[in-house]
């Protein structure tokens, strides 16, 4: 007899654990939308250094079916913005500091799109769940060094140079992704 198990991840746990707490408000990732500064409600920390911080992130939910020793895998990853803990120093922000910002937010959608992908190309054992959270992990692991690589080459967006080419390169590898 087929042996049948359904997993249903985050997307459950998350609207339980819900049910206790406050909703925090999100904004998807989408081509189309560009943050504004009226997005970083967040407050500003007393002993804030940096101009703005974003709060960006990946979050997934996935359903598994395993028959016949085969995984059947559905899933859904999703970059998001975080607002409410998102903020911004008005006094010392310009459009290019908002620009930087907006980077950080496209490099989750890239790190979203690669763990789209890893999820896409690997063949998943009865052990799906362990395995998911560890490209998950590795995932959020990878964009976090990504994103420490980003801040420290563009100087926080202060080297107009390398702010240009970090904005051509992310362009470009959200265009090449969109087409995989």
């Amino acid at each position: 007899m087929d042996k049948i198990i359904a997993i249903w991840m985050c997307f459950f746990l998350g609207m339980i654990s819900c049910l206790s707490q406050e909703i925090v408000e999100t904004i998807p990732w989408q081509s189309q939308y560009r943050l504004k500064w009226s997005d970083f409600r967040g407050p500003v920390p007393v002993d804030a250094v940096p101009a703005a911080t974003t709060a960006s992130g990946i979050s997934y939910r996935y359903s598994a079916n395993l028959m016949h020793h085969e995984v059947d895998l559905d899933f859904e990853v999703t970059a998001y913005f975080y607002p409410d803990e998102s903020w911004y120093r008005p006094s010392v922000c310009d459009d290019n500091v908002l620009a930087h910002e907006q980077l950080h937010f496209d490099i989750s959608e890239l790190y979203a799109r690669k763990m789209r992908f890893k999820l896409e190309r690997t063949a998943f054992s009865e052990n799906v769940k362990k395995e998911i959270r560890d490209i998950y992990q590795e995932t959020l692991n990878e964009l976090k060094d990504f994103q420490e690589k980003y801040d420290w080459e563009t100087n926080f967006s202060r080297n107009l140079e390398t702010q240009a080419k970090w904005n051509a390169r992310i362009a470009e590898a959200l265009e090449r992704t969109s087409r995989e």
